[in-house]
């Protein structure tokens, strides 16, 4: 990753700012995006910057608004003058259980979980190819098995793994583009699952343990650097999970 400039968007906390430390420390430039963690986002620039100055910059955007979405991807070359690859990580997380689904829950969650990915893969494009460079898109195991009561956040997921072939065969053979879905890997902010629930989840997964998010860093890591000849994949990163589903 030495010399590579990558946009990671939610890059300021939980998974997104493991990735961000493993990529930086891999030899890459960063361009993070948050939306409302500015505390964080500042504290890890800060961090990054101190191991190796001018490497990390901050960007912030609401994903959900796609006429700015092209503004990542050009500030991102005016700062450091390429770009080599986008981490779609970003996501929104909750319930929508049918009889509750709302019009503003679809645009929400298929908002961050596909529509913001694809417009971005699509503005970024150009400069990938430039770059030979590459796309991964950060899923869920639930997008191939829907986990109960989130309908909307589960298809929105199967979305992104069908974008994700999709446009592996749209930009080949310059761009690569590929997928990691974790599993139990960090819980929720919100107390959605409780003791309980939590172990039956690790319970049901054949490893019987939980993840970190350096699993899903190193599987990120491993697409961008280290898979040349990967493209249209999904790699899952939960323990066995999903075959135990």
């Amino acid at each position: 990753m030495e010399g590579r400039i990558v946009l990671i968007t939610g890059g300021a906390k939980r998974v997104g700012a493991t990735i961000c430390r493993r990529l930086h420390r891999a030899g890459a430039s960063i361009m993070l995006h948050f939306r409302a963690s500015a505390g964080e986002a500042r504290l890890l620039q800060a961090e990054l910057n101190h191991v190796r100055p001018h490497s990390v910059a901050l960007i912030q955007a609401d994903l959900l608004d796609v006429a700015k979405l092209p503004s990542l991807v050009e500030q991102t070359v005016q700062t450091f003058g390429r770009l080599d690859a986008l981490v779609n990580n970003a996501s929104t997380f909750y319930q929508t259980a049918i009889g509750d689904i709302g019009v503003d829950d679809w645009n929400n969650l298929v908002g961050t979980n596909l529509q913001a990915p694809l417009f971005l893969a699509q503005a970024a494009a150009p400069a990938l190819k430039k770059a030979q460079g590459a796309i991964v898109n950060i899923t869920d195991i639930h997008a191939e098995r829907p986990l109960k009561s989130y309908v909307v956040y589960s298809v929105a997921k199967a979305g992104l793994v069908g974008l994700t072939r999709s446009l592996a065969r749209e930009l080949a053979p310059e761009v690569r583009v590929n997928a990691v879905a974790p599993g139990p890997i960090l819980w929720p902010d919100e107390e959605v699952f409780d003791e309980l629930a939590r172990q039956r989840i690790i319970s049901h997964t054949p490893l019987r343990r939980e993840g970190s998010p350096d699993d899903v860093a190193k599987a990120v890591h491993y697409l961008l650097a280290e898979a040349p000849y990967v493209t249209g994949e999904t790699i899952n990163v939960d323990g066995g999970r999903h075959i135990a589903l």
